[in-house]
């Protein structure tokens, strides 16, 4: 017997693993995270499954069927939106269950930062912009934030940022992020993306908020922050650049690149000869 967590992804029902929707299927008891799951999954549970709505539930109350469905040694589905490794409370779950005796294990979703940036037709990491992206949340009456991890100190670094459960903090959010990213910069709401009533806002820190609250956005929406959003000029990034080489490809003979490749953790610096470079380059694999 084993309790799957599974993420069943952002929304869209096609977009959960295969591993997870064998996992609904075959289990005897399903327990899934009320609106936040797609219809369609829950229903691809076996006809004489014990399927549950966690949503109006209390912690102990879902540890008591895990347990039920333990002593009859029956596997438990239990599927979170997303993925479950982001705000998806199951360390609490899988605390008790360490403490039970209960053998457990963990599905990854598609998260809604990707399902958001895809929906954008977006790359979150662009060469010179950004490199680094951020997956916070604001402090909210059921979860406070930790010291050091508010937003005026996460913006300090220009990063993107990816701000869950936090669309009724946006004034909050615009006001700590404007003298860090500029009023200018730009944000996209992405409203259960992926789901057939997906609706997606973009603006600017300074015009957003009205955006929002035009759209009636209240729940259920991922704000994106970043310069990435915009259109801003990046340059190409050299993985694929004709004039760089890596274990799998030799630089291109004469190719010139449109700047001058700078050295990283794993490229090592090139000194201009040709004859140098070719013995610090690892050969291409074959076949």
């Amino acid at each position: 017997m084993t309790v799957h967590f599974i993420g069943a992804g952002p929304g869209a029902p096609d977009l959960i693993t295969v591993r997870g929707r064998r996992h609904i299927r075959r289990a005897p008891v399903v327990l899934y995270a009320g609106s936040l799951v797609p219809k369609e999954l829950v229903a691809e549970a076996r006809p004489d499954a014990r399927v549950i709505d966690t949503a109006p539930m209390t912690l102990d109350a879902i540890i008591a069927e895990m347990k039920k469905a333990h002593a009859k040694g029956h596997d438990v589905a239990r599927v979170h939106s997303g993925d479950p490794s982001l705000y998806g409370a199951i360390a609490e779950q899988m605390r008790r269950l360490d403490a039970l005796g209960i053998p457990y294990d963990v599905t990854p979703g598609v998260p809604a930062f990707a399902a958001a940036a895809a929906a954008l037709g977006r790359e979150l990491t662009l060469p010179e912009i950004s490199q680094t992206v951020i997956l916070t949340r604001t402090a909210v009456r059921a979860s406070s934030m930790p010291k050091g991890e508010e937003l005026a100190a996460l913006g300090r670094s220009g990063s993107t940022l990816a701000i869950h459960l936090s669309i009724n903090n946006l004034a909050r959010v615009v006001r700590d992020l404007v003298p860090l990213y500029g009023a200018d910069c730009p944000v996209a709401i992405a409203h259960r993306v992926t789901w057939p009533d997906q609706a997606i806002v973009q603006g600017t820190l300074a015009d957003i908020r009205a955006k929002a609250k035009a759209a009636g956005f209240t729940r259920t929406a991922l704000i994106l922050v970043g310069r990435v959003l915009g259109d801003a000029a990046f340059v190409d990034s050299r993985l694929y650049a004709p004039d760089h080489s890596h274990v799998l490809r030799e630089a291109t003979p004469g190719a010139g690149g449109s700047r001058k490749p700078r050295a990283t953790p794993d490229s090592p610096r090139r000194s201009g000869s040709a004859t140098r470079s070719k013995r610090r380059t690892a050969k291409p694999a074959r076949g």
